[in-house]
């Protein structure tokens, strides 16, 4: 019998995964000892049951019997580390589409505000942007329902759907009296999960905000985009990773291999031997060797870390920022049957070319910067790190925890990417621009949706 999973990266805010793998089940030879230690385990499983019937029949009202075993399946899970856990089938469906990227919907960013739906910005080429739906505009009704009330992924669930069905929306916008009626069909949307523009003329920005099954893909059409667009005069490109929680193992790879020649990309290890894996390059530098530098934060998480090392140890692009988030394990999700949920359990971790493991520690950048940060902020803009997560996986040495995760919404007060544009204009180069002993480096030891 075969058994089908998933293996995903994720951050402590983040999880989705469809890369399909297959694993044959383990042939299981049994000692005394063995013998003996199942035995315990059975009169621990009858210690279960006993606890199950007297909550049954006694607790104050009577309890669901499905959310008993889901809350003891998710116990079981939580207490293993803070990445492993139990899905419920709307939790699976609902990461199945995070990670695919690709859903029916509307084609908008929405946020909450004073309990409304506010539309961040609508997305290209989506019935929300043929219908004329702005930034900032309030969404007050869902099909005649009011949305005062509902929390903001209930107002995201209604507002996707199958493909070519209708839903209209009441909406008020500023300038305008009355408020607008618009009747949307849904269509088939992507998230793009990768964003780029023209940098100085002569750089190519490219921001990459998670790993699905569109990263590559979208990378590759940003980067033929820009390489046209920019020509002869090009001068390198800045990958920004900054706040990415991570995503999918495999996207993590074939973004990395689409800088790289040859050479390891990741390897990861299970807890027996025959379980190590290693990723390797293909030959074909979609940049054609052009300089890279790609930005790191503490929000930079797993998938982040996977490329950020490999292009790190390979010596293909200089690492600027602040120390990564330092999750380095991966996790496989496992269908428990139709209508049944799945486990995402911790299966392995993973190491950057050099044998290095992340884990608890974190990507540290060859070129430190931080951000001058708003005091009204200084609260809220360090990062606490997988260290600092409790039942953590722990690793060998000295671990860290918390690094600097602020990104200023105006380019021109970003110093990490002004170093960048720098380092590509060559007015500074890695060794002058690297944070003097016992400065900065000391510092950074400190302790929306979309339908």
């Amino acid at each position: 019998m075969m058994r089908k999973t998933s293996v995903i990266l994720l951050s402590a805010a983040t999880g989705a995964a469809l890369t399909l793998f297959v694993t044959q089940p383990r042939a299981v030879f049994m000692g005394s000892s063995a013998r003996a230690a199942t035995a315990d385990t059975y009169r621990q499983l009858n210690l279960f049951g006993d606890v199950f019937e007297r909550v049954r029949s006694d607790y104050v009202e009577k309890p669901d019997d499905t959310k008993l075993i889901e809350s003891a399946i998710s116990g079981m899970l939580t207490g293993l580390d803070p990445h492993s856990s139990y899905m419920d089938a709307k939790s699976f469906r609902d990461m199945q589409v995070q990670t695919r990227g690709e859903f029916g919907g509307l084609g908008i960013e929405v946020t909450m505000e004073d309990g409304l739906i506010k539309v961040v910005s609508p997305i290209d080429d989506t019935p929300a942007s043929r219908a004329g739906i702005m930034a900032n505009d309030i969404i007050t009704n869902l099909d005649d329902e009011a949305v005062q009330g509902l929390t903001l992924n209930q107002a995201v669930e209604k507002m996707r759907g199958p493909v070519n069905t209708k839903i209209k929306l009441k909406i008020i916008r500023k300038g305008q009296d009355n408020p607008l009626d618009v009747t949307l069909v849904r269509d088939n949307i992507r998230v793009r999960s990768v964003r780029a523009r023209v940098e100085a003329d002569d750089i190519a920005y490219i921001r990459i905000t998670t790993f699905n099954e569109q990263t590559t893909e979208g990378l590759k059409r940003e980067v033929t985009n820009l390489s046209n667009q920019i020509g002869d005069k090009l001068k390198g490109y800045i990958i920004d990773l900054r706040n990415n929680p991570g995503g999918l193992l495999e996207e993590a790879v074939t973004v990395s291999d689409s800088f790289l020649e040859k050479g390891e990309i990741v390897s990861t290890r299970g807890r027996n031997a025959e379980e190590t894996q290693r990723r390797t390059a293909h030959s074909g530098d979609l940049t054609k060797g052009k300089p890279v530098i790609v930005l790191v934060n503490g929000g930079s998480a797993s998938a982040s870390e996977i490329v950020a090392g490999a292009l790190q140890d390979h010596k293909r692009a200089t690492i600027v920022g602040t120390r990564s988030f330092g999750k380095g394990s991966v996790q496989t999700i496992i269908p428990l049957g139709s209508g049944n949920g799945a486990l995402r359990l911790t299966t392995a971790r993973y190491y950057t070319p050099s044998g290095k493991s992340i884990q608890a520690k974190g990507i540290v950048p060859d070129i430190e910067v931080l951000q001058d940060v708003p005091d009204e902020l200084k609260s809220r803009t360090d990062t606490k790190g997988e260290a600092s997560l409790r039942g953590h996986l722990k690793n060998d040495g000295d671990e860290k925890t918390g690094s600097q995760s602020y990104v200023p919404p105006d380019a021109k007060d970003d110093k990490a990417l002004k170093l960048a544009d720098d380092l590509l204009h060559g007015i500074k180069n890695s060794a002058s621009a690297a944070p003097t002993p016992g400065g900065d480096k000391a510092a950074a030891d400190k302790p929306k949706a979309a339908n």
